[in-house]
């Protein structure tokens, strides 16, 4: 099955990988290459830099979807049959609108918002921004604004950053701990008034952290989960939204062995959570020609005859060839490792290692075609 296939077949598209493949580069242009063809397409990244916003014609991506004026494909020479978002997540805004959006009252919401855990769990406690990018996802699956949204999940050096940070973030504020603690605090006035056992801990505790901090853990982990219906509710239906059938995940990588290594890692990860990649996209991929016969040499050697070194020019044209055509066999390896490993019967598209950096939406578009071939306009 060729990638074209598999971004037609699905609404959405994740794309997983670690820091540094051209994740964020692949998940632009598959969006760029779709609202070519007429799509109505938002592209959903975690990176913050700024280079993205650039190569799509923006000043700066922000946490609200922005529409690329099509006269900026004209400037491309390009031509838009349907449309382009794009956003960036702001992982706390995220979690800002998903409290007020769900609170029972102005005083509830105030009270999230301003309580001192909640303000450290939505900006610094591992696994929220990874837990954030499946909300806001989860958010826009069903917007009928969109027909097809890419992705860009957020940089990771370990499978598990992805998956398995949400889980531990969920874990960590609806723990069977945390709702013993919640339970003692519940209806009480102080700690003198908890049972002996509970007491004792809570003071332990209270000793390092104060009484005041355990009162805001109490109160924030009582407002969330009364807001939310538990965390792992929430969680679990964030999770279904990923396993449905409109929902595709590739996974980007290069061929270097390292990175080999992360995306057999990260195919096998996908699995113990249910869900099979639709493709791989292995980026900057060298590539050779044959080596030079009799005639090409002697053409060489004729055009550097005023060279006062010709035999040492030529010696060295050849070792650069030869360097290359190592440098391909190597990435090849690296792709027939892939195969094997993370099995055959998928998508995998190699991308050549450009010359030039991708920054405009015209590079864009040409790394859309490495990706996805010749382009067929979708039906209305």
């Amino acid at each position: 099955m060729e990638l074209a296939e598999v971004v037609d077949r699905h609404r959405v598209i994740v794309c997983l990988g670690s820091g540094g493949v051209g994740k964020t580069t692949t998940s632009a242009a598959i969006a760029v290459r779709a609202a070519l063809a007429g799509r109505r397409t938002l592209c959903l990244t975690i990176d913050p830099a700024k280079r993205l916003a650039n190569s799509l014609g923006l000043s700066e991506l922000s946490d609200e979807e922005q529409r690329i004026d099509p006269a900026v494909f004209c400037e491309h020479g390009l031509e838009c049959n349907g449309s382009l978002s794009a956003m960036m997540l702001d992982m706390k805004h995220t979690f800002d609108a998903l409290v007020t959006r769900h609170a029972t009252s102005e005083a509830q919401r105030n009270r999230i918002l301003d309580n001192r855990i909640y303000q450290y769990v939505s900006t610094s406690l591992a696994g929220t921004q990874e837990y954030m990018a499946m909300e806001k996802l989860h958010a826009v699956h069903k917007d009928p604004r969109f027909d097809f949204i890419v992705l860009d999940t957020p940089p990771t050096t370990n499978a598990l950053d992805f998956l398995d940070a949400p889980q531990k973030l969920v874990g960590a504020i609806d723990s069977p701990v945390m709702r013993w603690f919640v339970e003692q605090l519940e209806g009480k006035r102080g700690i003198g008034l908890l049972g002996k056992g509970a007491a004792y801990v809570l003071r332990g505790l209270s000793r390092f952290t104060g009484a005041e901090f355990l009162d805001h853990v109490g109160q924030f982990v009582t407002d969330v989960n009364e807001l939310f219906g538990g965390f792992r509710d929430r969680a679990q239906a964030v999770y279904d939204d990923l396993r449905s059938d409109d929902v595709g995940f590739l996974i980007v990588t290069s061929p270097s062995p390292l990175s080999v290594a992360e995306a057999v890692y990260f195919s096998k990860k996908l699995g113990d959570y249910g869900i099979d990649p639709q493709g791989v996209v292995v980026n900057r991929v060298h590539r050779a020609g044959p080596a030079p016969d009799a005639d090409t040499r002697a053409a060489l050697e004729a055009r550097l005859s005023e060279a006062q070194d010709t035999a040492g020019l030529v010696q060295r044209v050849e070792q650069a060839a030869a360097d290359a055509r190592s440098l391909a066999e190597r990435d090849q390896e690296g792709v027939r490792r892939l195969r094997k490993h993370v099995g055959a019967d998928m998508s995998y598209t190699e991308v050549p290692a450009l010359s030039q950096d991708v920054h405009d939406l015209s590079a864009l578009a040409r790394v859309g075609e490495h990706l996805m071939g010749a382009m067929t306009e979708v039906s209305p």
